[in-house]
């Protein structure tokens, strides 16, 4: 045995340096290493993206601790060992590594420490199944038996994950006080890192369910730099990734977070995690749906679904931005007709109303809308009260009740701007303006659509941008003026700006502040980009 490298190894370990760890009991043949020295061995490789090696060392350790007759231990190798396989695509396999283990502990007590570890596959089951009430009796199980053996890593997750679970059944209050003292171990180094990483992404994938956007971003941020710390590390990372994306997206940073969502999509393939590509795809079909790529959204959708994501409602709403009024509609209601917790709702009832509304179908969205807005008392935060209040608005301007549409959208802009979402605060701006216009206030709605044009043109959110255009430029797009499409039709025939002064009788200077103002409001940089433009919106 390499004495100094089985030495240097477990100290790798305890500094977390998991690349140094994996290189140095390489030196030591496995035949020399204890159960605990290959449990680390798993844990280091596991850490760097070796899973098969991560497997490898557990099935040893396994096998040593069943010929000691140590059958706690090899059970909980067992449990680790289907963790992995279920969590890169293998459940069988995983299935048979659980049932292995319990076997192991038929005789053990009901309380047995391992047998809190193998429920966590009892509730992941009840989850799967639709059983939401059992994977929560299963969770607060777990708790219990962490807690009277004081089991820090198996307490830690049985907190996040019935705080995620609370959320489902609309008590997210309670739910998040448990994520905040599950947060508490976690910043208190209390947690093995394997565990902590996925304690990590069960509380931050839930505070994005609920919109809890000041959570999710510290969160994420604290994630950044428990991923940074560790050297070698690849689990973990992408989902990571996924989160800032999901952050930069809220804030309107589209062009940001696609990178960072591209950044997740190959950390999980480096990872060997493909099905967990299903959510980073998702998210890039949400940005590139906003920026106007439908084909781009459709694809990103389509590979979201073939990873088992529900590409839901971007699906719906791309639909909608298609044209295709009675395909949404009747996407929506499926949609909504599969969604039975109020998490999965919260998700899915704007872009329902939005939808039931351009379907003409108004009382059935103002059932929805309303519903909505219980949901969004229930939860008491802020994302999901700003997206009830959107709603709430919308309905109300199909209703031809604009003095009632604009006390909800204030509402719902006061929340977005709060939170630094810029897109989603145009979004309720340009409704503002056209529920100020419906009052015959028309000085303020311009102010208010034209405050929406420039930050949709700054975001690249080109249909929102095309759509208030409309409304700014009697159906010119994208707010230009008659006279500013007159120059736009000259400069698309190649004429100088001399020769459009003549044309119009107007002066160099004057032509020169309308092509400013054209390329301002259109987002395009030169004369060649401009004629591009006037064609592709019939203006020549």
């Amino acid at each position: 045995m390499d004495a100094d490298a089985l030495t240097l190894g477990r100290s790798a370990i305890a500094r977390r340096d998991w690349t140094a760890a994996c290189e140095l009991y390489a030196r030591v043949d496995p035949a020399d290493l204890p159960a605990d020295d290959l449990r680390h061995l798993s844990s280091a490789a596991y850490l760097t993206g070796d899973r098969e090696g991560a497997v490898r060392a557990l099935q040893r350790s396994f096998t040593l601790s069943v010929a000691a007759g140590d059958r706690s231990g090899a059970a909980r190798d067992a449990h680790w060992i289907g963790v992995i396989h279920s969590t890169r695509g293998e459940p069988s396999v995983g299935a048979g590594w659980v049932a292995r283990a319990h076997r192991l502990l038929e005789g053990e007590p009901a309380d047995a420490l391992e047998r809190g570890y193998l429920l966590i596959h009892e509730m992941y089951r009840c989850l799967g199944s639709g059983d939401l009430d059992g994977a929560l009796r299963t969770c607060q199980r777990i708790g219990e038996i962490a807690g009277r053996a004081r089991d820090v890593d198996l307490a830690t997750f049985a907190r996040a994950s019935t705080g995620r679970l609370l959320f489902s059944t609309g008590q997210v209050a309670e739910g998040l006080l448990l994520l905040d003292e599950a947060m508490v171990a976690l910043t208190a180094d209390e947690v093995s890192p394997i565990v902590a990483g996925l304690v990590y992404c069960v509380m931050i994938e839930g505070c994005q369910e609920i919109g809890d956007y000041p959570r999710m971003s510290e969160w994420t941020a604290a994630l950044t730099r428990w991923c940074d710390d560790q050297s070698g590390l690849v689990p973990f990372t992408g989902q990571c990734a996924v989160h800032r994306g999901q952050i930069l997206s809220a804030h309107g940073s589209f062009a940001e977070a696609l990178d960072e969502l591209a950044l997740a999509v190959e950390r999980y393939r480096d990872d060997g995690m493909d099905p967990a590509q299903g959510l980073a795809t998702y998210e890039q079909g949400e940005v590139l749906r906003i920026m106007g790529d439908l084909d781009g959204a459709e694809a990103a959708y389509d590979v979201a679904a073939s990873h088992g994501h529900d590409p839901q409602p971007g699906r719906s709403l791309l639909l909608l931005a298609h044209g295709r009024i009675a395909p949404a509609v009747a996407s929506a209601h499926r949609m909504l007709d599969e969604a039975h917790d109020p998490v999965t709702r919260s998700r899915r009832l704007a872009a329902a109303v939005q939808i039931l509304i351009a379907g003409g179908e108004a009382d059935d969205a103002q059932v929805l809308a309303d519903e909505f807005l219980g949901i969004a008392g229930t939860f008491g935060c802020d994302a999901v009260t700003a997206k009830a209040s959107y709603a709430a608005g919308l309905v109300a301007l199909a209703s031809d009740d604009p003095g009632r549409a604009l006390t909800h959208l204030r509402r719902s802009w006061k929340v977005w701007i709060d939170l630094g979402c810029r897109y989603d605060a145009a979004v309720a701006r340009a409704h503002i303006g056209m529920a100020l216009r419906a009052l015959g206030d028309e000085a303020s709605a311009e102010s208010d659509l034209r405050v929406a044009l420039r930050t949709f043109a700054e975001l690249g959110a080109h249909p929102d941008r095309h759509e208030v255009g409309k409304l700014l430029g009697g159906g010119l797009p994208d707010g230009l003026t008659a006279r500013e499409a007159e120059v736009l039709r000259l400069v698309a025939t190649g004429r100088s700006n001399p020769q459009i002064a003549d044309a119009l009788f107007l002066s160099q200077k004057t032509v020169a502040r309308h092509l400013s103002n054209i390329f301002a409001k259109t987002g395009v940089t030169s004369r060649t980009a401009a004629t591009a433009y006037a064609f592709e919106h019939d203006l020549t």
